[in-house]
């Protein structure tokens, strides 16, 4: 492994991209915002087990890829951006679907909320991206652990730095929500919030360029 310098840098160099704000906390905080603690803890477990997706391929070389074949990550971008803005246009729907049948349908399961969650990471190549431009800088070729290995464990660190602040997002967000939730129309107005962040975050990955 690198020396110890070098990775007091790596420790603080992850966590403060770990708690600047980006997609990930506004994709968790839309979450427990629009469907409570349940569904947001659901959602950063899931970011957090499929980032791993992207630890592999960047420890194992598949994320370069990306590099090599900017037609595949135009493509991965556009079928990430497209399921968040659909998962955006459900959360809304389901309230509005309710109400047209005069009965209140019950929340997303905790399953579903996780099973969407890793998927959203898993499509997400920015990701990958990261990993492979970030990552590099920290290992030592000369070290007695072999590099894939060393990307693991540096991955990981990562991995768990991000998801520290997915769950503090979550549990402010949550004593928001708690705070504000006794009013049926701030329930209604949490899934348009939540949609919208969905939609918004969906439309970002779809069009922005690099």
């Amino acid at each position: 492994m690198a020396d110890v310098d070098t990775l007091l840098a790596f420790a603080l160099a992850s966590v403060l991209f770990a708690y600047m704000p980006g997609p990930a906390l506004l994709y968790t905080a839309a979450q427990t915002i629009s469907r409570g603690r349940s569904a947001g803890l659901s959602a950063a477990l899931g970011i957090h087990l499929g980032c791993y997706v992207h630890v592999f391929a960047a420890a194992f070389g598949l994320s370069a890829i990306f590099l090599a074949v900017p037609t595949l990550y135009a493509a991965m971008k556009v079928l990430g951006g497209a399921y968040l803005i659909w998962l955006g246009i459900q959360m809304i729907r389901s309230r509005i679907a309710g109400n047209e049948a005069d009965v209140v349908l019950p929340p997303k399961s905790r399953q579903r909320s996780f099973l969407d969650s890793i998927l959203v990471e898993v499509l997400n190549p920015k990701v990958a991206l990261f990993f492979i431009a970030f990552l590099p800088q920290f290992v030592a070729p000369e070290g007695s652990l072999p590099i894939w290995l060393q990307f693991l464990i540096l991955g990981t660190v990562v991995n768990f730095s991000f998801t520290s602040a997915d769950l503090l997002v979550v549990f402010f967000a949550s004593s928001v929500r708690d705070r504000l939730s006794r009013s049926s129309r701030w329930q209604d107005l949490t899934r348009w919030i939540g949609g919208t962040v969905l939609m918004g975050l969906g439309l970002k990955l779809a069009t922005e360029r690099g």
